[in-house]
């Protein structure tokens, strides 16, 4: 990938041979990657390296471009068309998302096969032309159903999803203090703790966070995914062996504006993707999902977040045991490749390119061994606000609720309750308590207000009794 990087930096006239040269003596001395150092040379500013490593896929501008057969394109076009009755050129490659050219060719060749037929014109142009399915068209459409239901956009071949994967890699990513500090900055956080995140971030590598429930785990790594700078490039769909799999995920992929007109279209901008899971996951939706009566895949959740983020929050909670999801993934964390099986039994790898999270409250030695623990490189423990920090985290939840803030019915509330039951502070009781204090005050038609009696049935209501 090193080599990948230098050899098309030079190609593109990015960098000069002789400070390739230097930034690879550097990173041969002090470690490292290509690309942070190139920055640390001077050789190419954090901006410039962001922005190469979010190449543009160009449109093809022929069939042999796509990466698909003719026959291929035609048949996803006779799908296409059975369902439109009539349609033009325009529409279809608005549907296939292929150039009008390459529609064009393939329309010709269907026409000449008499499966479509022109059934009219507003003007001499053949992009005006209006097509529809002859009764020829729609049995081998229909036959085409049977065999795969995938009615989208042409998918890309899979070596071109690898290729734009790592060259997109979330390895590569430029993270700075500032950008950190900013993301974090709307939370009651450590700044030890930040300090710690950033390098964690920057890094590209798995991160551990734990510690007691209610203390910002979930948010946490909710709020890294801002940090991730840039967008990136995700298919509709590849093609492996004829097989197709649908990565693009309306949920997960937040489209953003293409920034230049000669773009292959098959491929969406969309902002690096944060993908959560918790209780629900299972060994199942990390691999393939093949649709019997589709007869298509739908890519895994590690799939769609490639390039991005992957949080697994409450680990330790899934209907799978810990040690069975960690073994899953020893191989992709370490080498940063997964593997899938088709139906057919065909095997191939993908890229295992995300950032990936693991949120638990449980202990870690109690979930995995001390081999899986070296596998990830941060253990970040986000433990209890100290006094001062609920402080200030339980007036920004007054300020934002527009609430005022009364320090002798807060220091009622901590010396009544926390001190005197024991209580540890959680970060979330802040914001749990004035929900309370609000359902009451809607309840009783007045606005929401901080003191004594409402913070006593809050705290009844919120709190089990021991």
């Amino acid at each position: 990938m090193e080599k990948q990087l230098g050899e098309r930096l030079l190609e593109e006239n990015v960098i000069t041979e002789p400070q390739l040269a230097k930034a690879l003596e550097r990173q041969r001395i002090h470690g490292g990657r290509l690309g942070h150092n190139l920055a640390a040379l001077g050789f190419i500013t954090t901006e410039a390296l962001s922005e190469f490593f979010r190449r543009h896929p160009n449109a093809p501008d022929s069939v042999k471009d796509t990466g698909l057969e003719l026959a291929f394109i035609s048949d996803l076009i006779m799908k296409h068309a059975i369902f439109k009755g009539e349609f033009t050129i325009p529409d279809i490659a608005d549907s296939i998302k292929l150039p009008i050219s390459i529609v064009d060719t393939a329309i010709e060749t269907l026409r000449r096969d008499k499966l479509v037929e022109v059934k009219g014109a507003t003007q001499y142009a053949r992009v005006t032309y209006k097509f529809a399915i002859t009764e020829q068209g729609k049995s081998r459409a229909s036959e085409l159903l049977e065999i795969c239901r995938y009615v989208g956009p042409a998918p890309v071949p899979l070596e071109d999803y690898r290729s734009m994967a790592e060259m997109q890699t979330i390895k590569n990513i430029v993270v700075t203090d500032d950008s950190v500090k900013k993301a974090f900055s709307h939370l009651i956080i450590k700044e030890d703790l930040v300090r710690r995140l950033g390098p964690a971030i920057s890094s590209g590598r798995a991160i551990f966070l734990y510690g007691p429930p209610g203390n910002g785990k979930t948010t946490i790594a909710e709020v890294i995914g801002n940090v991730l700078p840039g967008s990136i490039y995700v298919p509709y769909a590849i093609i492996v062996e004829g097989q197709i799999i649908s990565i693009y995920d309306p949920v997960t992929h937040i489209p953003a504006s293409p920034e230049r007109d000669r773009l292959d279209t098959r491929w969406l901008l969309v902002r690096r993707p944060v993908v959560m899971t918790g209780g629900e996951l299972t060994l199942r939706m990390l691999d393939l999902e093949f649709n019997p009566v589709a007869k298509f895949y739908v890519a895994p959740l590690q799939m769609k977040a490639n390039n991005g983020l992957f949080i697994v929050d409450d680990f330790g909670r899934q209907q799978i045991q810990p040690q069975n999801l960690l073994n899953r993934w020893i191989v992709p964390l370490e080498r940063r490749v997964d593997f899938m099986t088709l139906h057919t039994g065909m095997k191939f790898d993908i890229p295992f390119d995300q950032l990936t999270i693991f949120a638990t409250n449980i202990e870690p030695r109690k979930l995995v061994d001390e081999a899986f623990l070296r596998r990830i490189r941060y253990k970040i423990r986000i433990d209890h606000p100290v006094e001062k920090e609920y402080m200030a985290i339980f007036k920004k939840v007054c300020e934002s609720n527009v609430i005022e803030f009364k320090e002798e019915v807060f220091n009622y509330l901590l010396s009544n309750y926390y001190k005197r039951l024991g209580v540890k502070f959680n970060a979330c009781h802040p914001r749990d308590i004035i929900d309370h204090i609000i359902d009451d005050a809607h309840y009783y038609n007045h606005a929401p207000k901080l003191t004594r009696e409402v913070l006593d049935r809050a705290w009844e209501n919120y709190f089990v009794e021991m």
